[in-house]
Order: structure tokens, then sequence, then C-alpha cells
């Protein structure tokens, strides 16, 4: 596997997302990684640290370059908990729980990188749904974590390594019916 082939992808799929989504700095994206999706494994089968890695470095660059907040998604064994910066949580109202994200028994490879690479991080259960947009790589389910209602997004690539992607943001709903007239920026 070519590590800096997943941290190039990485970079560039989030580089697509942020382009489209128009998220204010302070917003949240979750993302959602399975390491072993990347390597061509079944989810949850063959975590590894070096995928994690290669994707956090491509994408948490471009994510603080904008200003924009993450929030790692844990694996289903830690109820799909989230590693965010103490700073997020607080800004944020989110409630800390008590786990540490660990690759082969719970939370997966990339929260466990999160977890060791962020300046100051915690584990919160929820972030309420107040996630503006997000990447899925590898069919974790991230959704829960989106605001309610959320557009899917195509860029350009479909796979991260050997995991497909799902890529999303968040819009504002629309309200008034048929004699309404929407702001085309935020559609």
């Amino acid at each position: 596997m070519d590590f800096k082939e997943i941290t190039d992808q990485s970079r560039q799929a989030v580089t697509e997302i942020l382009e489209k989504a128009n998220l204010a700095p302070g917003a949240i994206f979750v993302v959602g990684c399975s390491s072993s999706e990347i390597l061509g494994d079944q989810i949850g089968t063959a975590t590894n640290l070096d995928s994690a890695n290669a994707v956090f470095d491509g994408i948490v660059p471009v994510l603080e370059e904008n200003g924009i907040l993450m929030a790692a998604q844990c694996c289903e064994h830690l109820n799909r908990a989230l590693v965010v910066e103490r700073e997020t949580m607080e800004k944020y109202g989110f409630e800390q729980v008590n786990a540490i994200p660990q690759p082969n028994h719970a939370g997966g490879a990339f929260a466990t990188v999160c977890y060791q690479r962020f300046k100051n991080p915690v584990l919160v259960e929820s972030i309420n749904g107040k996630a503006d947009a997000g990447i899925d790589i590898g069919g974790t389910m991230i959704g829960m974590h989106l605001h309610s209602v959320v557009v899917p997004m195509r860029i350009s690539l479909r796979k991260i390594g050997a995991a497909p992607i799902i890529c999303a943001r968040h819009r504002p709903k629309y309200v008034g019916g048929q004699r309404a007239i929407y702001d085309e920026k935020l559609m």
C-alpha cells in the first residue's frame, strides 16, 4: 500500500468537499474511517495505524487551514462516540465521556490516531447532529452526526485506497412552499 497516495487522496477529497460545501470557520467536519477498508479488507478485520495516519496527514492540515473543526468517529464498539479537541467540546457544549480509543479493541485506528495526535483530545458521546459536512471512508455510517438535512456530494474521487467514500454536507431546510424564493448559495 502506498501511504503517500492515501494522504494525497485524503487531501484531495477534503479539499474538494470544502470547495463545494461553503463551510464557515468553526464548522464541524466529521470523519469516519475504516483503515481495514482502505487496505481492501472488510471493515474491522485488518486495523492499520499506517493507513489511519496517512488519512490524518491528508485531512487535518486542510481543515486547520480553513478553520474547520474535526470530529473523528469511533467504531461501533464505542457506540460511534467521537474524538474532538477540547476546544470544540467546550464551544458546542458537548459532554465528555470516559474512554480512550484503541486500534484493536474499541475505537478503531483512525480514532486512535486522532486521540494521539490532537492537541487536547477528548471523547464525546455525541455531537448532537451538529456536523456541517463529512466524509465516510469505508462504510462507517457517519450520518447520525450530521444536521437533519444532508445533501450527498459527488467529488472526483470515489475511493481512498480500496475504501469507497461517501461525502455529504448540510443545507438549511426549505420552508415556505412554492411561493418561496431560496438563496442559491445555501442550496
